[in-house]
């Protein structure tokens, strides 16, 4: 299932994207997408069959927003420098063990809402990154089989950063991570029956329409189960909780100088398989 969550920003109800691309209204079956609903397998099931049914109303979607497809995430879990081409492109060394960092769940907008460039930045930099929505309370997991049965499903989402205030300013990379709308994340949660194999899917990241980043799933160093099983041995994960799992290679601070850091004006847009397109223009904050 496409699940995702329509309406103003802090008043979206949830909705359902159709096999034939038709937005239904799921607000008379269940109140909204959430960590309470992604453990509910009663829920989830009667929304499958809601949706088999033909019963859902269809929904208007000319001029309606689209928020994030997860309400009330209780964290973020971010990945750092988990491709090797990204790694190699910012002349890290390829980690050991996954890089662990947060984001506030507050830096989380809609898929195509604006990004602030935040005030004094001038090295805001643009990140396509597979994110996974945790589905069931994960702690100790064993294996690789039981992480991914412990995943509701997949996004999009774009790990916005300020290289300055990340790499510059002292310090862990906080400051550079959870400045205001740096977490685009949509437009659907797609559940986890639907996508195959999370190790094979194409991302795809422009700038002003300029393609910038042009990875795969298949490049990451530490893959999807590996990395919800390790972060799981450090905290517990909920339903409802989202994990960032890292960017492949052409951030702009791996380009040459004189490196083409975002400033207000610029139109991002990004995309993975089968996960839906977002498209965001800065402005200043």
């Amino acid at each position: 299932m496409k699940l995702l969550r329509v309406g103003t920003a802090g008043s979206e109800r949830p909705a359902l994207l159709d096999a034939e691309g038709t937005l239904r209204d799921l607000s008379g079956t269940v109140t909204d997408i959430d960590g309470a609903l992604l453990a509910d397998t009663a829920a989830l099931d009667r929304i499958r069959a809601a949706a088999e049914s033909g019963e859902l109303p269809a929904l208007d979607a000319a001029g309606l927003r689209v928020g994030p497809p997860v309400g009330r995430i209780g964290k973020v879990v971010c990945i750092g420098l988990n491709y090797h081409d990204h790694a190699a492109e910012t002349g890290a060394a390829t980690p050991a063990e996954p890089v662990v960092f947060f984001k506030a769940a507050d830096t989380v907008v809609g898929p195509d809402d604006t990004v602030l460039v935040p005030r004094k930045s001038v090295k805001t930099d643009w990140e396509v990154e597979l994110a996974v929505v945790i589905g069931r309370t994960a702690r100790y997991l064993d294996s690789d089989e039981e992480a991914l049965a412990h995943v509701a499903g997949y996004a999009v989402a774009h790990d916005v950063s300020e290289r300055e205030f990340q790499i510059e300013r002292g310090g862990t990379w906080d400051k550079g991570k959870n400045c205001e709308t740096f977490n685009p994340l949509g437009p659907w949660l797609v559940t986890a029956d639907e996508v195959a194999d999370p190790q094979n899917l194409s991302l795809k990241l422009w700038v002003n329409g300029e393609l910038k980043q042009d990875g795969s799933t298949s490049q990451q160093i530490f893959p999807v189960a590996e990395v919800v099983r390790y972060v799981s041995q450090f905290m517990t994960l909920y339903p409802g909780d989202v994990i960032n799992t890292g960017t492949p290679a052409g951030v702009a601070m791996g380009q040459p100088e004189p490196k083409p850091y975002l400033r207000a004006g610029d139109v991002v847009e990004l995309e993975i398989e089968g996960l839906g397109r977002q498209r965001q223009e800065l402005k200043g904050a």
